[in-house]
């Protein structure tokens, strides 16, 4: 079969959720049994998202193989349970770099490089050449390959990708390409009317370009009117049929469902000639995402999780950390509530420069039934997380480390229990006389992109006695995702398990610290990697399974399960996020609810804390 391409453009405002739509088309077209693959257009400059401040642009993902991406890769990947690649996202950078490279290398002849055709061309042949490549674990190319185009249509940087993809259409032919273009259809409050002006306005830019959407996708708060439908139709040229709209729901989850239950499948398989399976149309299969859905709104006992960090201001920046707690708190059936720590806010210097913040902050902390530290860089707001490491060890509160969060974690031991007062990162102190955490031999200090050790690494056991082994099925190894230059320095390892704190896994060399834990703590552990980037809706990280479980006083219960991860009402069944790595020989010796404002995330906010 041709590869089918399905592209999601955005009209009127940015972040109207063309992640979540786009994630969503490809749920729905997976549910009639085809395989979905997907590719992120970003019109920046950036070769990748990889330098990007997260205030800037959100977090950055992680992917498998190391490529530092936008974080609506992160939406694909949770939504259809793929493994993506750094070529899935495409940024004007990269296709800039490619091309000034074939010119540099004598590709073109001697011809002068143009914007047309030689940059559309090349973006035309990265998109042909990336969506054959497989992402589900299957041999073969994927059936249909769905493209979001960042931005907004108007936008001079994606001119180039408007251009490419207007040309694209015809390279592959009727039949072979469908646009779907999100558009906002706003209420005005003077009015009280849902007003389609702006959509006609982006379909009319739109059309300009050289791009005919063959679906809309109206955002708005409430669900379109029939009337207004009409007119769109009418006055965009697109059928009724083909009109689909996507109101605010209860959580995300539903957004699949919204597109099945408007028959939005049957519009794009017609567009793509793939309504039948022989003589049998082609149906969506969504009984999970419907169970998934429903549960989440029906859940009623809280869970409260203090994330302490220092980019709190924009959710987005720990956009992947939130998404592992909710498929934590849905695998435990408590209703999940972030209570958002500025780790500033905690630090000894607020109390007198900014005391009803200080205040606030800790009694958030001390309110909250576990704490989640998560990575992050540079000394601003680091004394905060310390602090609150250091308030989850002494009070047996259950506390998750990540990246920087177990980093800190073990700076905090080593001020506190080992009394080395001067403890520290050289990333923050390279004068420390007692340095824990050090730059990495590997890593560089003058460049900055993609130098960080990225990507899936293994992580062996030390045992099986360990509380992170058994979250893990007690496994003897994991792959999970990383993303750091620094690392716990060896040479004081010893001096720490000494004093009690426990290294429970460890690289394949056995000198790069992985997992920590106190072992006379309810839970208490760090890892240098980041389990969130693995963690599915279906599939909830193991780490952050545990971490809820303890504030939830449901750990002891979790742990006795063989495999670690199961609904504590029903059969125990194995169902891990990461990849948990094939015995292997070790190296060393081891012993409905209130709409929402937004579709970006899912997430709406009640005073401080995000509920669900």
């Amino acid at each position: 079969m041709k590869m089918k391409y399905v592209v999601v453009s955005g009209g009127v405002v940015s972040g109207l959720g063309k992640g979540v739509t786009a994630s969503s088309i490809g749920a729905v077209l997976m549910g009639c049994g085809l395989r979905v693959t997907t590719i992120k257009i970003d019109p920046y400059l950036n070769t990748d998202a990889g330098t990007m401040s997260p205030f800037e642009h959100g977090e950055v993902f992680v992917l498998e193989d190391g490529g530092e991406a936008d974080l609506d890769l992160g939406n694909y990947e949770r939504f259809l349970d793929i493994k993506l690649t750094r070529d899935h996202n495409i940024t004007t950078g990269k296709v800039y770099q490619a091309v000034i490279d074939k010119e540099r290398r004598g590709d073109y002849l001697g011809k002068t490089v143009q914007v047309v055709p030689h940059i559309t061309d090349e973006i035309q042949d990265w998109i042909e050449r990336v969506a054959v490549k497989p992402v589900d674990g299957k041999e073969g190319p994927p059936d249909v390959c769905v493209i979001e185009l960042g931005g907004t249509i108007g936008d001079i940087e994606s001119m180039p990708f408007i251009e490419a993809l207007g040309q694209f259409s015809y390279r592959v032919g009727i039949g072979n390409f469908c646009l779907v273009h999100v558009s906002l259809v706003p209420v005005l409050n003077v009015v009280g009317e849902q007003k389609t002006k702006p959509t006609q306005h982006s379909v009319r830019g739109l059309r300009g370009l050289g791009l005919a959407p063959d679906i809309l996708a109206c955002r708005s708060t409430e669900p379109l009117e029939e009337h207004v439908a009409a007119k769109l139709s009418q006055f965009c040229h697109v059928p009724i049929s083909n009109i689909v709209n996507l109101h605010d729901v209860s959580n995300i989850w539903h957004i699949p469902l919204l597109l099945r239950d408007q028959k939005a499948h049957e519009a794009i398989l017609k567009v793509l000639d793939l309504q039948r399976i022989g003589k049998v149309p082609r149906e969506p299969k969504l009984a999970e995402w419907t169970e998934r859905a429903n549960k989440l709104d029906k859940l009623k006992t809280p869970v409260k999780i203090a994330m302490v960090g220092k980019y709190t201001s924009l959710s987005d920046s720990y956009l992947s950390v939130q998404k592992a707690l909710l498929h934590a708190s849905v695998a435990m059936e408590r209703k999940l509530v972030v209570e958002w720590v500025c780790s500033c806010d905690l630090e000894d210097s607020a109390a007198k420069e900014t005391p009803e913040a200080h205040q606030k902050a800790w009694k958030l902390l001390k309110g909250a039934g576990g704490v989640l530290v998560p990575g992050g860089f540079g000394d601003r707001g680091v004394q905060g997380k310390i602090l609150a490491a250091k308030y989850a060890r002494e009070n047996n509160v259950p506390y998750l480390g990540i990246c920087l969060g177990m980093q800190v974690a073990v700076i905090e031991f080593a001020r506190s229990v080992m009394k080395l007062s001067g403890a520290n990162s050289t990333e923050f102190d390279p004068a420390t006389p007692s340095p824990c955490v050090i730059f990495m031999p590997e890593g560089s200090k003058t460049q900055m992109g993609a130098t960080m050790r990225l990507g899936s690494r293994r992580t062996y056991f030390l045992g099986n006695n360990c509380k992170s082994s058994k979250l893990y099925g007690n496994a003897s190894s994991v792959d999970e995702r990383h993303r750091h230059r620094y690392e716990v320095n060896p040479e004081i390892v010893p001096e720490l398990e000494k004093a009690g704190l426990s290294f429970v896994g460890k690289d394949e060399s056995g000198r790069r610290m992985e997992i920590i834990e106190i072992p006379n703590h309810d839970f208490f552990i760090g890892a240098q990697f980041h389990p969130e980037f693995k963690s599915r809706p279906g599939k909830p990280s193991p780490l952050f399974l545990g971490l809820v479980a303890a504030a939830s006083g449901q750990l002891d219960l979790l742990l006795q399960r063989s495999c670690g991860i199961a609904s504590l009402n029903s059969t125990p069944r194995c169902t891990t996020n990461g990849t948990v790595a094939p015995p292997v020989k070790k190296p060393y010796t081891a012993v409905k609810k209130k709409p929402l404002k937004s579709l970006v995330n899912g997430y709406y906010a009640n005073s401080n804390g995000i509920q669900i």
